[in-house]
């Protein structure tokens, strides 16, 4: 009997493995042993130990991303197998998980990949890194600027038995929606939507004060990319950022890729939410990681330039063309802020938010998604990736 439980724990002790980095939130050398899907131990350890300079920190959680790497997850030629590709790329970026984003379209485009992403979902290789999905749309503004990319001929006001018909494609997989406060019938359609489990984001809207209000007190909890999906002239006293922005019960998601937004707004809406409500978003398209240029994608033409992607006619943009790890650096560097709480924006305050309750921290016990990365020029560059104590991507 003792000669099988030494044999039991000298299994565990191969299975095991063990991380020794910087820990991102205070600098110091630590030992983190990981054993199946679990973080078993954090050791403090002498920093002599450390072959380089890198850390160690949770993984990234990006709540709207809309493709990656060629793949669209809102196109015509969504697959299980392309998926997977846009997941492992993610993966190289540092991205542990992730809420694949479907935008304004044709309903039925839309229940048919939903459809797909939930098969995906059900992936061994994958379906961890996948705790849900985001509906950008169709119940947004139709007023050109607030609408951004999204085509006019698919917006329309909530339909509650509509958004069923879609959650259902999607196998109860939508935990996000992004709608505007204003539209008939949304007031009502966020109590469902909140009562149905699915967090509300107020986005690509031009609502008052009092519309944001009542949208709040339904239940609405978040502003999606605040300060984009906004016309580009407004009411300098009357507008939909400032009741956002000052309300202390939404939590506002930001692109701070360095071309979104100004290095300025990030700092305001930085300093007026905070730390604690603020979350990181790449709202990346499907050219994120591809060579610049023009590609046609549907009706429309896109350029693609080497920091973010355009609507050349409209002359607006149109998405984003980094990873979320691009803006953890970005943020630190316009805000000042430490890298600690840049990772907080990016992991930890997303997870607490969608109760994502085993990630976002490093703590025994807690899953081991985990990134080990330097910093080089303010920018992090990933090492190697684990998703439940996996290895999924290493440089080397």
């Amino acid at each position: 009997m003792l000669v099988l439980l030494l044999s039991h724990i000298k299994l565990a002790e191969e299975r095991a493995e063990t991380i020794k980095a910087l820990l991102y939130s205070d600098g110091g050398a630590v030992s983190v042993a990981i054993s199946g899907e679990k973080i078993v131990g954090i050791e403090r350890i002498d920093a002599a130990q450390l072959d380089s300079k890198t850390y160690v920190a949770p993984g990234l959680i990006d709540v709207q991303i809309n493709g990656y790497m060629g793949v669209d997850f809102s196109g015509p030629d969504l697959t299980v197998d392309r998926v997977r590709k846009a997941t492992k790329a993610l993966w190289k970026a540092g991205v542990t998980s992730y809420y694949p984003t479907i935008i304004t379209s044709d309903i039925e485009r839309i229940k048919k990949n939903f459809a797909i992403l939930a098969e995906a979902r059900k992936d061994p290789e994958i379906g961890r890194s996948i705790p849900g999905f985001h509906l950008e749309g169709p119940y947004i503004s139709p007023i050109k600027g607030f609408r951004g990319a999204h085509l006019e001929k698919y917006i329309k006001n909530p339909d509650w038995e509509e958004f069923q018909a879609i959650q259902k494609a999607a196998e109860n997989g939508i935990k996000l929606i992004t709608l505007a406060p204003e539209l008939e019938g949304a007031i009502p359609f966020i109590g469902k939507c909140v009562d149905s489990g699915v967090i509300v984001s107020l986005g690509h809207h031009n609502g008052s004060a009092s519309d944001v209000q009542k949208a709040v007190d339904a239940g609405a909890i978040m502003a999606t990319h605040l300060g984009n999906g906004c016309a580009n002239e407004i009411n300098r006293h009357h507008n939909p950022i400032w009741p956002q922005l000052s309300n202390d019960a939404i939590t506002a998601s930001i692109i701070a890729d360095g071309f979104h937004l100004t290095k300025e707004e990030v700092r305001s809406f930085y300093k007026a939410k905070g730390v604690e409500k603020t979350i990181l978003v790449s709202d990346a398209l499907d050219l994120a990681g591809l060579p610049p240029g023009e590609y046609t994608r549907g009706e429309r033409t896109l350029l693609l330039t080497p920091d973010v992607v355009k609507l050349p006619k409209e002359n607006v943009l149109a998405g984003a063309a980094s990873p979320i790890s691009k803006c953890v650096g970005v943020v630190m560097d316009y805000t000042q802020c430490s890298l600690k709480e840049g990772i907080q924006m990016a992991s930890t305050n997303p997870a607490a938010l969608f109760k994502l309750q085993d990630l976002g921290e490093i703590q025994q016990g807690k899953r081991a998604d985990l990134i080990v990365f330097t910093m080089e020029n303010k920018q992090i560059r990933i090492k190697k990736t684990y998703v439940s104590g996996q290895l999924v991507y290493s440089e080397n």
